[in-house]
Formats: C-alpha cells, sequence, structure tokens
C-alpha cells in the first residue's frame, strides 16, 4: 500500500486498517506466549474475546462500507477498542501485564481523529479501564514483595501519559489540520485568482479588437445620416452604437480605476440611490422595490467603495431578473438595514430559485442555467476585496435571495 493510497483512505478506513493489524498480533502474542514461553494464561478466553473483536471488527467493515462514518461512531469504534484490550488484560494479568501501556494507542488514534470534547471521553475510558484493572488485582499479588506501591506508581506513570498524549498529540493533531485548511484555502483563492486574471486579459483583448470596428461602423453611420438623414433603419442605428460606445468608453475607465486602485468613500444613501437610478436605466421593464430597514442617521453612514462595487451589485440584479424570466414576474425587491457597523443588503428575486446542483455558485466557475457563473463569480471577489460577503440561498416562498454584507466606516 502507498502513502498516497494511506493518504486517500478515511479515517474509519485507516481505523479498521489498524485493528486489522492489532487483531493478528494479538492473536500471534498469546500463542507465542502460550506455546514458546509456556507460561500459564487462560488461553481459550483469550481466544475466545479475540474471536468476538474479530467479527466486531468485520461487522463494522461491513456497516461502513456503504456509509460514512461520522464522530459520534468513530467514537464507538475507539471506544470498542478500548473495552477489547481492557477484556484482554484482565485475562493475562491485569494491571501486572507488560502490555498494558497499549492502553495508549487509542487514545493517540482518538487525538488525530476526533475532537477535543470526543478526545477526552476516551481518555477518561482508558484511565477507568486502567484503574479497574488495578482495583481488581489479587490481593496475593498486590503484597508479593510489597509491590503495591509499585503497581500504583505504574497507574500514576499510565494516568500522566494520558495527560500528555491527550494535550500534546491533540494539538499537534489541530495545528494540523487547521493547517491543511488553510492551504486548501490558498489553492482555491490561488485557482480563483488564475481565473480572474484570464478573465481580465480575455475581457481586455475583446474590447480592444471591437474598438476598430466600431470605429468604422460609426463613420459608415455618419456617411449615411448625412446621404439618407430620414431612413428609419439609420436613425435605428443610432441608440445601439451610442450604447456600444459608451460601454467601451466605460471599460477603459473602470480598467484606469482598478490598474490606479482607485478608492472612494460613499454614504449608503449615495449607494442605494446608484443602484435604484442604474437599474431604472438599464433594466426598464423591473420594478426595483426599496425597503429601508434603517434611520436617517445610518444612511448617512460611509463605506470603502471602488469602480467595481456598483457593476458587482448590478450583476446581482441583473441574474434576478434573468431568473423572473422564467415565472413572468418583473418586480425585485431589496431589503436595505445596518447592523453592527456593516451594511445588507439582500436583492431578492421572484423566479424559479437557485439550482441544488450550483451550490459553489459565486465562489468558482461552475455550470449555471445560463453559463459559468461568471458574473457571480466577479461579484463574490469584488464584495470579498473590499471585506465584504455574499451569500445566494433560496426564498423559502419563492425565487431567490442575494445576501450582501459590506463594512461601514464608523468613527
Amino acid at each position: 500500500m502507498t502513502y498516497s493510497h494511506v493518504k486517500d483512505m478515511s479515517v474509519i478506513q485507516r481505523l479498521f486498517v489498524l485493528r486489522s493489524v492489532a487483531i493478528a498480533v494479538q492473536l500471534l502474542t498469546v500463542l507465542g506466549v502460550y506455546f514458546l514461553m509456556s507460561l500459564k494464561i487462560a488461553l481459550m478466553p483469550l481466544l475466545a474475546v479475540i474471536g468476538v473483536e474479530l467479527l466486531f471488527h468485520v461487522a463494522s467493515i461491513i456497516f461502513f462500507k456503504q456509509r460514512q462514518a461520522g464522530n459520534i461512531a468513530i467514537l464507538c469504534q475507539v471506544l470498542a477498542d478500548v473495552f477489547f484490550l481492557t477484556v484482554l488484560m484482565s485475562l493475562s494479568g491485569g494491571a501486572t501485564n507488560a502490555f498494558v501501556s497499549l492502553l495508549l494507542l487509542p487514545i493517540v488514534i482518538a487525538a488525530v481523529s476526533l475532537p477535543a470534547k470526543l478526545l477526552i471521553i476516551i481518555s477518561s475510558s482508558a484511565v477507568v479501564a486502567y484503574s479497574l484493572l488495578l482495583l481488581n488485582m489479587p490481593e496475593h499479588t498486590m503484597h508479593q514483595m510489597d509491590m503495591s506501591n509499585h503497581f500504583i506508581g505504574m497507574w500514576a506513570n499510565f494516568l500522566l501519559s494520558v495527560i500528555v498524549v491527550t494535550i500534546v498529540v491533540g494539538a499537534m493533531a489541530k495545528l494540523i489540520t487547521n493547517r491543511e485548511r488553510a492551504i486548501s484555502l490558498q489553492r482555491e483563492e490561488q485557482l480563483r485568482s488564475e481565473q480572474l486574471l484570464a478573465l481580465g486579459v480575455a475581457s481586455a483583448q475583446v474590447t480592444h479588437q471591437l474598438a476598430t470596428p466600431l470605429s468604422n461602423l460609426q463613420l459608415l453611420f455618419d456617411e449615411l445620416s448625412e446621404d439618407y438623414p430620414d431612413d428609419v433603419a439609420v436613425r435605428a442605428m443610432a441608440q445601439p452604437l451610442s450604447q456600444c460606445a459608451n460601454q467601451l468608453g466605460y471599460f477603459r475607465t473602470l480598467a484606469t480605476s482598478i490598474r490606479e486602485n482607485k478608492k472612494e468613500l460613499i454614504s449608503v444613501n449615495e449607494l442605494v440611490d446608484e443602484i435604484t437610478d442604474a437599474v431604472a436605466l438599464q433594466f426598464v421593464q423591473t420594478k426595483l422595490e426599496v425597503n429601508l430597514k434603517t434611520s436617517e442617521q445610518d444612511m448617512q453612514l460611509e463605506l470603502v467603495s471602488d469602480a467595481m462595487l456598483l457593476p458587482a451589485l448590478l450583476n446581482l440584479v441583473q441574474n434576478g431578473i434573468k431568473s423572473n424570466l422564467k415565472t413572468g414576474a418583473d418586480k425585485l425587491t431589496m431589503l436595505v438595514k445596518v447592523e453592527n457597523a456593516k451594511l445588507f443588503l439582500e436583492i431578492r428575486d421572484f423566479g424559479s430559485g437557485l439550482n441544488p446542483n450550483s451550490g459553489r455558485l459565486g465562489e468558482q466557475l461552475v455550470k449555471s442555467d445560463s453559463g459559468l457563473g461568471m458574473a457571480m463569480l466577479l461579484s463574490n471577489t469584488t464584495l470579498e476585496r473590499l471585506g465584504g460577503d455574499l451569500r445566494l440561498v433560496n426564498h423559502q416562498e419563492q425565487g431567490a435571495i442575494a445576501h450582501v454584507s459590506l463594512p461601514l466606516k464608523v468613527n
């Protein structure tokens, strides 16, 4: 079995592998001690316990073959290991058994597999098991050669070892887990940055390539306007060409602002007005109802904005409008409230809601009903860059809600 295979195994699978090895070692040890060392041990009871442990092990493998094992299931499995080890020790010398320190192994396994609360349960069970083995020792064994102090010292040493393993190994396991999680998040962030960079380069290239043919079309339109000033088709070309030119100019301004990292402070009231004005101009067929759940004083609080904030919020509006088309709705609602030095915007549509398969929409490029979720990714990235957050959830009645939060500058 290679290292990569071991790394890909789940916690319960690794536990089963370790138990398989442990059962084999237990069986060989019992047979070796009885036949090779000629020591008097309860052979049949020991073999019976190992047999029961083997049956439990096989049943557990079958049970979890098609199931996911949670923390409680792993806790029960490790407690079972403590129980079987305790029974085996009680049948082969109890606290005098040279292998009694094996009770530390379930604690080590729990330290790297379970949360701190469940680890304490395993540690406590191991201490209780050792204590019971010590208390149930025969009197003649305790008094022979005055060994009682020695056995009590072994118990104290075991207790100290349990505490050290629980604290040190548990802390190291938590540190490693947090580090792996941080590395995973950093890897996702790097991948998303690469995707955004590729989108930016592609957008700039397309804009540059469109500039020349658009200029040519504008020249042709000017000539046609002079030759056919009253032609309906010629006059119909004026507005689309003007919109294209304005959008290209806006994109150049936007690119310059992003390159120079220009930021400004705007009030909540100004941001809400910009959103409502932009929706009224760009989406004339849609009615945006604004519900202010905040005081006039809070509406004057300021937040950090840049050139991408308004387009990011309009992407959410446009996404809601596209969703409305599926149900014939023509209305969006936007709830505005200020709490705990944050601005909260809730933009709701009345469409068919989010696809359950689009759970990571906004976090990375994922296939959606109308594309790859590129607009949502750009919106989420912009909000995160400004210290904000975006969550997409389905409304309990109809449609979906985009929850936006942005930090406010509080003096």
